[in-house]
């Protein structure tokens, strides 16, 4: 069946779509010329957005303003934020029948949770069929800033597939608007003026993906109906190493700190993840390559972008304390390498 882009500009709706990937999705659709409603709650609604539509309430309420999303009438949807399985059960009575993209995580894959579990439980690269984690609720009880108890993407998975959804799973996204602010774990040492980073190995193998590239997959899997009811990773197809992105970092930041080989066990806390690891988490892309056409920028490129967007965006209030110095330097005390 043809993509409904064929038509020209479609109407969309986006659920969420107000932080981090979903704002550039919306932003990329409405440069192309579709109309946009963004059903959205109005806590976090950027200042300088782009001018769309928009529909004050919390998802799980949508039931209750049917009419405007009947008035709306979509052509397409864009689930970007639905964590649990509350969160899709409350939609789906609400949206019509037309394509959807819904976003995920390659964290539904058991190698996240071996990961995560400091184990070995699967070979990579991943593919979409890859063994599904086994433990559906990854964080429970671990008390994380915006993530519920009952998160469990394989929960959004399960009911949005069989209404044809195309389920793109993410990979570690990095660029600009990235409240995680991934490249932090060195940049916060350059603005603290530090020239020695402490590391472990560094040899984990995770594939990232630039958001624009993912904005760019969001758009692909809209206007191409070969990958309906399908799961589809997204991610550079080629991944260095956490030591080699980290050294990418530096790179691009134009900054003369070395990275300083030191022992895992005494790896400040925010550099655990360079310790070396049991699993690592590289996923193939092909099917995203040969259903979608989806082809992401160089990654080196990419970095780049991103490390002199978030230098002229730096965090706002104290991000480096008395206490990270005394880790890291309790750590190169111990330097194995220079």
């Amino acid at each position: 069946m043809a993509g409904v882009r064929e038509r020209g500009g479609m109407r969309v709706l986006v659920l969420g779509g107000t932080s981090f990937l979903g704002r550039r999705v919306v932003e990329r659709l409405h440069e192309r010329g579709d109309q946009v409603l963004v059903v959205h709650r109005g806590r976090n609604k950027p200042a300088d957005w782009v001018p769309v539509a928009h529909l004050y309430t919390d998802r799980r309420d949508l039931a209750n303003r049917s009419t405007e999303v009947t008035d709306f009438d979509p052509q397409a949807i864009v689930d970007t934020c639905a964590m649990t399985a509350a969160d899709v059960d409350s939609v789906v009575p609400v949206l019509p029948y037309v394509p959807t993209v819904v976003l995920s995580s390659q964290d539904v894959y058991q190698a996240h949770a071996a990961l995560l579990a400091g184990r070995c439980d699967a070979a990579v690269p991943l593919t979409e069929d890859s063994e599904l984690r086994r433990d559906r609720y990854p964080y429970r009880s671990q008390n994380l800033a915006r993530v519920p108890d009952d998160y469990s993407k394989r929960d959004v998975e399960d009911r949005w597939l069989p209404r044809g959804a195309v389920v793109l799973r993410l990979p570690l996204v990095y660029g600009p608007w990235d409240w995680q602010r991934r490249e932090d774990i060195v940049l916060c040492r350059l603005r603290a003026g530090r020239l020695r980073i402490p590391v472990g190995v560094g040899n984990l193998l995770w594939t990232r993906s630039h958001v624009d590239d993912l904005a760019t997959g969001v758009l692909a899997a809209l206007d191409n109906r070969a990958a309906d009811g399908l799961a589809i990773n997204l991610g550079e197809p080629q991944t260095v190493t956490l030591r080699g992105w980290m050294r990418q970092i530096l790179d691009a930041a134009e900054s003369k700190a070395e990275l300083v080989r030191v022992p895992d066990s005494v790896l400040p806390p925010d550099l655990a993840i360079t310790a070396a690891p049991a699993q690592h988490l590289l996923v193939c892309v092909a099917r995203a390559q040969q259903l979608l056409g989806w082809t992401p920028a160089d990654p080196t490129a990419r970095v780049t972008q991103s490390v002199h967007w978030h230098l002229a965006h730096p965090p706002t209030g104290l991000t480096w304390t008395d206490e990270d110095t005394t880790h890291d330097n309790k750590a190169l005390d111990n330097a194995t390498e220079e």
